[in-house]
C-alpha cells in the first residue's frame, strides 16, 4: 500500500509543491509560528533518503572528485556571473536589485536538493559531499564574491549555519549510512521503502510553511514586483538546464547527472534571505525572497523532466536491443 501511495505521489509532485507554496502564503497568519519545526522534518526526510547510500558509495565519490569540481564551478562561478549579467540588462542601475540577483546565486546549494536528488535515485552521496563542501566553504564564498562583484563586504553566522547544517543534514545522514553499512543493505528494502511516501508529504509541509515565512514579503505586487519574479524565475531556471547539460557534456552518467542538475540549480534560499534581511536594505531581500516561491515547483518540475528523459531512453534502447 505504501508503494503505491508512494509512486502516486512522485506523478503528483509537480503539484504538490506549487500548491503547498499558495496554502503557506494564504494560511499564513496561522502556519509561520510552525516555522520551528522545519528543521526536525528536513532531517527525518534527509536520515529517509541515506538509507538507501553507505560509506563504500562516500568514499568512491571523495577519491573521485571531478563532479564535486564541476558542480563548484557552476555554483559559484557560471551562475553568479550569469545573474550579475542578466541584472545589469533588466535592471540596469538598480543595484540593490542586482546585489539581490547575485546574492540569490552565491549562497551555497540548497540542502532540499538532496530530497530531490533521493527521489529521483541520483547520486546519493555526491549530492550529500557537495552540501557539506559548498557550506563549510559558504562563509568564505558569499562575502568575497559579494565583494567581487558588488564591491560589499559582509559578515555571516556561518556557526549557526554549520550548526543547522550539522543537525539537519550531517547526523541523520551518518545515521542513516551506518544502518545501511550495518544490515548490508537490508535496512533499505525494510524501511526505506515505507518512509519514502512520508517523505514527500513531508517535503510539501516544508514548502508551506516556508511560504509561510515569506508571506509578508509579497502583499505588494507591482510591476516591479512581476519584473523581478519573472527575472529570478529564469534565472533559477536556467540554473537547473546549464547544469543538465554540462553533465551530459561530461557524459556523467543518469545518477551524476541528476545529483548535478539539482545542486547546480537549488540554493540555500532560507539562508540567503537571511542574509539579506540582516545586512542589507530590504530591496535586496526581495529577488531572494522571491526565489522560495518557485525553487521546489521547479525542482518538482525539473525531476519530471529527468523522469520522462531517462525511461524515454530506456525505452528507446530497448526497442534498439529487440
Amino acid at each position: 500500500m505504501l508503494q503505491k501511495i508512494n509512486k502516486q505521489l512522485e506523478r503528483i509532485m509537480p503539484l504538490i509543491t506549487p500548491v503547498s507554496v499558495l496554502t503557506g502564503v494564504i494560511f499564513s497568519i496561522y502556519l509561520k509560528d510552525f516555522s520551528y519545526l522545519i528543521p526536525w522534518i528536513f532531517a527525518f526526510m534527509t536520515f529517509a533518503g541515506s538509507l538507501s547510500s553507505n560509506f563504500h558509495s562516500l568514499k568512491e565519490v571523495i577519491i573521485h572528485p571531478f563532479p564535486i569540481f564541476i558542480a563548484m564551478l557552476i555554483l559559484h562561478i557560471l551562475m553568479p556571473i550569469w545573474a550579475w549579467s542578466v541584472g545589469h540588462v533588466v535592471f540596469s542601475g538598480d543595484i540593490y536589485t542586482i546585489t539581490g540577483l547575485i546574492l540569490g546565486m552565491v549562497i551555497p546549494t540548497g540542502v532540499t536538493s538532496f530530497i530531490w536528488v533521493a527521489i529521483y535515485k541520483g547520486n546519493i552521496p555526491l549530492v550529500l559531499s557537495i552540501i557539506l563542501i559548498d557550506t563549510l566553504l559558504s562563509p568564505i564564498i558569499v562575502p568575497y564574491s559579494l565583494s567581487l562583484f558588488m564591491g560589499e563586504t559582509i559578515e555571516m553566522d556561518y556557526i549557526s549555519i554549520m550548526k543547522g547544517l550539522l543537525g539537519m543534514v550531517v547526523i541523520p545522514s551518518l545515521i542513516g549510512m551506518y544502518l545501511n553499512q550495518v544490515t548490508k543493505g537490508k535496512i533499505k528494502d525494510q524501511l526505506g521503502t515505507r518512509l519514502a511516501p512520508f517523505s514527500k508529504i513531508c517535503l510539501g509541509f516544508v514548502v508551506m510553511l516556508n511560504g509561510a515565512v515569506v508571506a509578508p514579503y509579497l502583499k505588494n505586487i507591482n510591476l516591479k514586483l512581476v519584473s523581478i519574479t519573472l527575472t529570478v524565475f529564469l534565472i533559477a531556471l536556467t540554473g537547473y538546464l546549464f547544469s543538465f547539460l554540462i553533465g551530459k557534456f561530461f557524459k556523467g552518467g543518469r545518477a551524476n547527472i541528476i545529483s548535478l542538475t539539482f545542486t547546480g540549480g537549488m540554493r540555500n534560499i532560507s539562508a540567503g534571505a537571511v542574509i539579506a534581511v540582516a545586512y542589507f536594505p530590504a530591496a535586496v531581500a526581495v529577488p531572494v525572497v522571491v526565489g522560495m516561491l518557485f525553487q521546489q515547483v521547479l525542482a518538482s518540475l525539473n525531476g519530471h523532466f529527468l523522469n520522462r528523459y531517462y525511461n524515454r531512453k530506456i525505452k528507446n534502447q530497448d526497442s534498439v536491443a529487440l
